[in-house]
């Protein structure tokens, strides 16, 4: 499978950079092939754990549809977007993940996922608060599992160079 080469490399991030977005960051878009082909893109939150992207579903609806269609999906993650009015700019971070995406199945590895996501989005829960709330919500409970192909992330070329702590991402407006 050969993936587009960036095309402007000066505001490549590294894989460090990018992993740490991924870790950060709580929500991105979940690009998948919709109904008639037409792209159907959705606000999703998620977890990263280094290797794989997990989510959160709804055991049915245009989401599974499109998914049990074509396991293919990309998923974009816009990191600190910053307007910069006198520059006509925003200064910006991106990552955008290329991979296949399942339903997760197998018992174990649902829990799994499932405890990867309340640990990011519940981390002031104690053990017991989760481990209710799970066995409470397990019945409906639907788990996807995106596996990375490929993934590219860039910057503003303003920001290149700089501490990557202040990195932004940033599109210009006027093209």
């Amino acid at each position: 499978m050969v993936f587009r080469e960036m095309r402007r490399k000066k505001q490549a991030l590294s894989q460090q950079e990018i992993a740490q977005i991924l870790q950060q960051e709580t929500s991105g878009v979940l690009a998948l092939i919709g109904d008639e082909a037409y792209p159907y893109a959705v606000p999703i939150s998620y977890v990263y754990d280094g290797e794989k992207l997990y989510f959160h579903s709804a055991k049915s609806g245009h989401k599974l549809d499109a998914i049990q269609q074509n396991a293919k999906a990309s998923f974009c993650v816009v990191a600190k977007d910053t307007v910069v009015p006198e520059e006509y700019t925003t200064y910006f971070q991106s990552v955008i993940v290329f991979g296949q995406i399942r339903l997760i199945q197998d018992e174990r590895a649902k829990r799994a996922a499932i405890e990867k996501l309340a640990g990011k989005y519940a981390p002031e829960a104690t053990t017991m608060e989760l481990e209710q709330e799970i066995n409470r919500e397990w019945n409906p409970l639907c788990l996807l599992e995106m596996t990375i192909d490929h993934v590219t992330g860039k910057e503003a070329i303003e920001l290149c160079g700089k501490n990557s702590k202040h990195h932004k991402h940033s599109h210009t407006l006027m093209h």
